[in-house]
Protein backbone atom coordinates (compact mmCIF):
# COMPACT_ATOMS: atom_id res chain seq x y z
CA UNK A 1 0.00 0.00 0.00
CA UNK A 2 1.56 3.50 -0.75
CA UNK A 3 -0.69 5.77 -2.70
CA UNK A 4 -1.24 8.78 -0.70
CA UNK A 5 -4.42 10.02 -1.07
CA UNK A 6 -5.21 13.67 -1.94
CA UNK A 7 -6.81 14.27 1.50
CA UNK A 8 -3.62 13.41 3.40
CA UNK A 9 -1.59 14.97 0.19
CA UNK A 10 -3.20 18.27 0.98
CA UNK A 11 -2.89 18.47 5.09
CA UNK A 12 0.69 17.09 5.32
CA UNK A 13 1.41 20.27 2.79
CA UNK A 14 -0.76 22.64 4.25
CA UNK A 15 1.29 21.62 7.70
CA UNK A 16 4.64 21.79 6.18
CA UNK A 17 3.83 25.34 5.13
CA UNK A 18 2.88 26.84 7.77
CA UNK A 19 -0.93 27.38 6.38
CA UNK A 20 -2.49 24.81 9.11
CA UNK A 21 -1.34 21.99 11.84
CA UNK A 22 -2.66 18.41 11.03
CA UNK A 23 -2.71 16.16 13.96
CA UNK A 24 -2.48 12.47 13.46
CA UNK A 25 -5.22 10.20 14.19
CA UNK A 26 -4.84 8.22 17.28
CA UNK A 27 -6.57 5.22 15.56
CA UNK A 28 -6.40 4.17 11.76
CA UNK A 29 -8.99 1.61 10.53
CA UNK A 30 -7.74 -0.88 7.89
CA UNK A 31 -10.48 -1.12 5.07
CA UNK A 32 -10.80 -4.25 1.86
CA UNK A 33 -11.85 -3.01 -1.26
CA UNK A 34 -13.06 -5.11 -4.12
CA UNK A 35 -12.69 -2.42 -6.48
CA UNK A 36 -9.49 -0.33 -5.64
CA UNK A 37 -10.10 3.59 -4.32
CA UNK A 38 -8.11 6.36 -6.00
CA UNK A 39 -6.54 9.31 -4.45
CA UNK A 40 -9.75 11.15 -4.31
CA UNK A 41 -11.41 8.44 -2.75
CA UNK A 42 -14.33 5.93 -4.24
CA UNK A 43 -13.47 1.83 -4.43
CA UNK A 44 -15.91 -0.05 -3.47
CA UNK A 45 -15.48 -1.00 0.09
CA UNK A 46 -16.80 -4.46 1.06
CA UNK A 47 -19.96 -4.14 3.34
CA UNK A 48 -21.08 -7.76 3.66
CA UNK A 49 -21.07 -10.74 5.97
CA UNK A 50 -19.74 -9.64 8.95
CA UNK A 51 -17.09 -7.16 7.58
CA UNK A 52 -15.67 -4.10 9.45
CA UNK A 53 -12.49 -2.07 9.65
CA UNK A 54 -10.39 -3.36 11.82
CA UNK A 55 -9.13 -0.56 14.24
CA UNK A 56 -5.31 -0.03 14.27
CA UNK A 57 -3.81 2.45 17.19
CA UNK A 58 -1.03 4.85 16.01
CA UNK A 59 1.56 4.15 18.04
CA UNK A 60 5.46 3.32 17.38
CA UNK A 61 4.36 -0.74 18.50
CA UNK A 62 2.19 -1.11 15.39
CA UNK A 63 4.11 1.71 12.97
CA UNK A 64 8.06 1.21 13.69
CA UNK A 65 10.61 3.69 12.66
CA UNK A 66 10.44 4.48 8.83
CA UNK A 67 13.46 2.78 6.89
CA UNK A 68 13.93 4.59 3.38
CA UNK A 69 10.78 5.89 3.34
CA UNK A 70 9.19 2.33 4.49
CA UNK A 71 6.80 1.97 7.24
CA UNK A 72 5.62 -1.53 7.99
CA UNK A 73 2.08 -2.61 10.39
CA UNK A 74 4.02 -4.27 12.42
CA UNK A 75 1.44 -6.70 14.07
CA UNK A 76 -0.95 -8.97 12.35
CA UNK A 77 -4.70 -7.38 11.41
CA UNK A 78 -7.22 -10.15 11.90
CA UNK A 79 -10.43 -9.68 9.96
CA UNK A 80 -13.64 -11.22 11.44
CA UNK A 81 -14.99 -14.74 10.13
CA UNK A 82 -17.14 -13.84 6.86
CA UNK A 83 -20.48 -14.79 7.21
CA UNK A 84 -21.39 -14.00 3.76
CA UNK A 85 -19.19 -14.00 0.22
CA UNK A 86 -16.97 -10.36 0.49
CA UNK A 87 -16.51 -10.91 -3.33
CA UNK A 88 -12.70 -10.75 -4.62
CA UNK A 89 -10.19 -8.69 -2.63
CA UNK A 90 -7.62 -6.47 -4.78
CA UNK A 91 -7.27 -3.39 -2.51
CA UNK A 92 -6.71 -1.69 1.33
CA UNK A 93 -7.05 1.06 2.34
CA UNK A 94 -6.12 3.01 5.50
CA UNK A 95 -8.51 5.92 6.66
CA UNK A 96 -9.32 7.93 9.86
CA UNK A 97 -12.83 6.54 11.33
CA UNK A 98 -14.78 3.32 11.45
CA UNK A 99 -17.32 4.28 8.70
CA UNK A 100 -17.20 6.76 6.60
CA UNK A 101 -14.17 9.48 7.38
CA UNK A 102 -11.34 10.34 5.19
CA UNK A 103 -8.68 8.04 3.07
CA UNK A 104 -5.28 8.06 3.84
CA UNK A 105 -3.08 5.69 2.28
CA UNK A 106 -4.69 2.91 -0.39
CA UNK A 107 -3.03 0.74 -2.69
CA UNK A 108 -3.70 -2.82 -4.38
CA UNK A 109 -2.84 -6.16 -3.50
CA UNK A 110 0.01 -8.18 -4.86
CA UNK A 111 -2.33 -10.81 -5.24
CA UNK A 112 -6.15 -10.64 -5.19
CA UNK A 113 -7.83 -12.84 -3.10
CA UNK A 114 -11.75 -14.68 -3.24
CA UNK A 115 -13.21 -14.33 0.43
CA UNK A 116 -15.93 -16.55 0.77
CA UNK A 117 -18.29 -17.92 3.99
CA UNK A 118 -15.73 -19.22 6.79
CA UNK A 119 -12.82 -17.15 5.74
CA UNK A 120 -11.07 -14.39 8.01
CA UNK A 121 -8.66 -12.74 6.03
CA UNK A 122 -5.62 -11.33 7.94
CA UNK A 123 -2.29 -9.55 6.97
CA UNK A 124 0.42 -11.60 9.09
CA UNK A 125 2.77 -8.48 10.74
CA UNK A 126 5.35 -6.89 8.89
CA UNK A 127 3.65 -8.35 5.49
CA UNK A 128 1.51 -4.69 5.16
CA UNK A 129 4.30 -1.81 3.71
CA UNK A 130 3.85 1.71 3.58
CA UNK A 131 6.23 2.90 1.09
CA UNK A 132 6.35 6.89 0.67
CA UNK A 133 8.23 7.48 -2.42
Amino acid sequence: MSNLSDYIENKIADDLFGKTTFTAPSTFYLALYTVAPTDTGGGTEVSTGSYSRIPVTNNTTNFPNAIGGLKKLATEALFATATGSWGTIVAVGLLDAASGGNLILHGTLTTSRLISIGDSPKFSANTLTLQFD
